[in-house]
């Protein structure tokens, strides 16, 4: 179990890091995604020939990992739809509202009771993303695509929870990517059409000064097919098998719940990076960090904690130290 929560809590900080990369990479949240999707399931292919794991899935269950690969697609452009409209602060705040709504969702997907206990942490961290976000200015398209992402997030968490231990995390990974790939493909005649402006390119690769200006500005060479690999490698292969190894141990509000710390890590990631501690704007019109921001991430990170601690709980009364099948972005 506690192998289980380290192996969820780094996944937690790759998937905050993401947030810094899909800040540098120039491209729009659509054909970000397309890139990512495509550079993950080729690698991810590449490691399955290699180690020669490739297993058989069952129609039912193909079917399946292609709505959680559609869906895990449309979650990470809204979620690099509102990096782009407002910032990653803003972003990964509204993100870490998945776990209310995984608490109302996953009883009625998978026929289980309502946990009181559970819907409080949620509410508990639901108050620490209003503190936070009544302090700043109102980016109105970053936070719908940001809650938008929260709900997406969610939705598939319960549904990779179903099949998590059936098969290995890498091949799950596999047909979820490939399948997001092919349907963010088949949209992009109607994409183009909607934005017919977007950048469909990466800027090419620079190796010079690729360090030197790190962390102040990641923006300065042209390394989006750096950040990509990174982001692909990283950020998706390797953090998405460690979660969905971990969460053949953990339930899904459990999982979904510690993902509550990616916006407390992809903040700080934010924060000495981009400085976005200095772009903050509050409506009392300073420019410090406000104890309300502070307090914020505060009961964000308690929501965690008492869910850690009812999970570990040695007389087992909680319901999330019930070891269930479970899954992950």
């Amino acid at each position: 179990m506690r192998k289980a929560l380290i192996q969820m809590h780094i996944a937690v900080l790759l998937w905050g890091f993401t947030g810094v990369l899909g800040r540098a990479i120039t491209l729009d949240a659509p054909v970000l995604v397309w890139y990512r999707m495509l550079l993950t399931a080729l690698f991810m292919a590449v490691i399955l020939f290699y180690r020669r794991q490739w297993v058989h899935i069952k129609p039912r269950h193909i079917l399946q990992l292609v709505l959680v690969g559609c869906l895990m697609a449309l979650h990470w452009v809204a979620f690099y739809g509102a990096i782009k409209f407002a910032n990653i602060s803003i972003a990964l705040v509204c993100l870490s509202t998945a776990s209310i709504f995984t608490s109302l969702i996953d009883p009625l997907v998978n026929k289980g009771k309502y946990d009181l206990g559970e819907v409080l942490l949620g509410m508990l961290a639901l108050a620490g993303v209003y503190l936070i976000y009544q302090f700043q200015q109102v980016y109105g398209w970053g936070i719908a695509f940001g809650v938008v992402a929260a709900i997406l997030s969610s939705v598939f968490t319960v549904l990779n929870k179903k099949i998590a231990n059936e098969y290995p995390a890498r091949t799950m990974i596999f047909y979820e990517m490939a399948a997001g790939w092919v349907f963010l493909t088949a949209l992009s005649p109607f994409v183009l059409h909607a934005l017919p402006g977007m950048n469909l390119l990466p800027r090419q690769m620079s190796l010079n000064n690729l360090w030197s200006n790190f962390p102040n500005d990641l923006t300065v060479t042209n390394n989006d097919w750096i950040w990509l690999v990174l982001m692909s490698l990283c950020c998706t292969v390797w953090a998405q098998s460690l979660a969905l190894n971990a969460l053949k141990k953990l339930s899904s509000f459990t999982a979904t719940l510690s993902v509550n710390l990616e916006p407390v890590y992809g903040i700080l990631l934010a924060f000495w990076v981009f400085g976005e501690n200095k772009e903050i704007i509050f409506m009392n019109g300073t420019r410090d960090l406000n104890k309300g921001f502070l307090g914020g991430m505060a009961l964000i990170l308690l929501s965690v904690a008492l869910q850690m601690a009812r999970m570990l709980k040695p007389s087992g009364t909680s319901p999330g130290y019930i070891k269930e099948k479970g899954g992950i972005d």
